[in-house]
């Protein structure tokens, strides 16, 4: 075994919704703790996964041509710009085995999503963490930290778990300023819900920077979590190179349907936005009116600080029934995250957090 797993702690997810109703005796819990879409899929979908039912003694077209030509229409590109996952999570670690090993390094936000550091330590790669600034990358900070041995930085945009944003000229900026045999991965995992009007076009910046890779996924906003999906953007000699170290089959059959009928489903993406950006605004509201400090997302989440240890939040929420994410694992001890849930079960938590400050003042 590789040393250095031994310094790694395997990923806990989240409480099971039926683990806290047993554990805490409650006929209802309601999970807000990993970003998922709490207005489910597409209509279209279930259909689509049907068909596939027929045809489970097959194996799964490996390049997932009827998805890939279709998200290439949507997107305006090359279909060979384009290389699907099981899961972005899949394409993580993909990225970081093609390019990074001893003696090289990767350059990553603190706190941002935590595969990036993961991946690169699995790899032996030196991981040099640079902290965000009011929540957003400090991009100055992150150029001072790449040198001639620095395989990839990763870009989490919008970050995760704040929800701030890159601006498109910080963006263009910083690309302009990084060494052309460093990648640059833009995570945009949570692309559909922006509704900056300075969120880059990275697509359109790829023509300048070859150096510049995107993934994004299906498992938010399009509410396919369960099936695991989501692909990367680049120039066709990076996706070829990468097509190389990709398992084959690597992407279910029943995962590639979905995505197609959850893909042709604008109007139920459209309207999970809308209903998302409402929710935010009524945590924003509520915030202000409570004195707490949060970011502005633009995710379908929100961060909240408190003046005290975010564990405490997050267990008196679960004694009433919200399973959200403390801050501790996140790398912000005194925040929690909570996603965007409908609008019952906004009001739900929001109520219980003003208990929770009405009975502890200090906060």
């Amino acid at each position: 075994m590789k040393p250095q797993l031994y310094r790694l702690t395997p990923y806990r997810p989240g409480k099971r919704i039926e683990e806290v109703k047993a554990e805490l005796g409650l006929a209802q819990v309601v999970k807000l703790a990993s970003n998922e879409n709490p207005f489910g899929t597409s209509p279209k979908v279930g259909p689509a996964i049907q068909e596939v039912l027929k045809t489970l003694a097959l194996y799964p077209d490996g390049r997932a041509s009827a998805l890939r030509a279709a998200l290439a229409d949507r997107l305006d590109i090359d279909p060979e710009r384009l290389i699907f996952g099981n899961g972005t999570d899949e394409l993580l670690h993909l990225f970081s085995r093609s390019v990074l090993s001893p003696g090289l390094n990767s350059v990553m936000a603190h706190p941002t999503f935590p595969n990036y550091k993961r991946n690169a330590i699995i790899d032996g790669a030196e991981v040099r963490e640079i902290p965000l600034k009011n929540g957003r990358h400090d991009l100055d900070s992150m150029l001072e930290a790449i040198d001639e041995n620095t395989g990839i930085v990763w870009l989490c945009n919008p970050n995760n778990p704040t929800g701030e944003y890159i601006r498109e000229k910080e963006l263009i900026d910083f690309l302009e300023q990084v060494p052309e045999n460093t990648f640059v991965v833009c995570d945009e995992a949570y692309y559909e819900y922006v509704t900056a009007d300075d969120f880059p076009d990275t697509i359109a910046l790829m023509d300048r920077y070859p150096n510049l890779i995107v993934t994004r996924t299906f498992s938010k906003v399009y509410g396919l979590a369960a099936l695991r999906i989501g692909y990367a953007i680049a120039q066709p000699a990076v996706i070829r190179a990468l097509e190389a170290a990709r398992e084959p089959f690597n992407v279910s059959a029943v995962a590639q349907a979905a995505a197609l009928a959850a893909l042709e489903d604008q109007a139920f993406v459209s309207e999970s936005i809308r209903r998302n950006r409402e929710g935010l605004e009524t945590y924003y509201q509520f915030c202000d009116e409570a004195g707490l400090s949060y970011y502005r997302s633009q995710g379908n989440f929100i961060l909240i600080q408190f003046s005290c240890s975010g564990d405490a939040v997050f267990g008196y929420l679960l004694k009433r029934g919200y399973i959200v994410r403390a801050g501790t694992a996140l790398g912000v001890p005194n925040a929690v995250r909570v996603t965007i849930g409908t609008r019952e079960q906004n009001l739900g938590v929001i109520e219980g957090l003003k208990q929770f400050l009405k009975e502890h003042t200090q906060v």
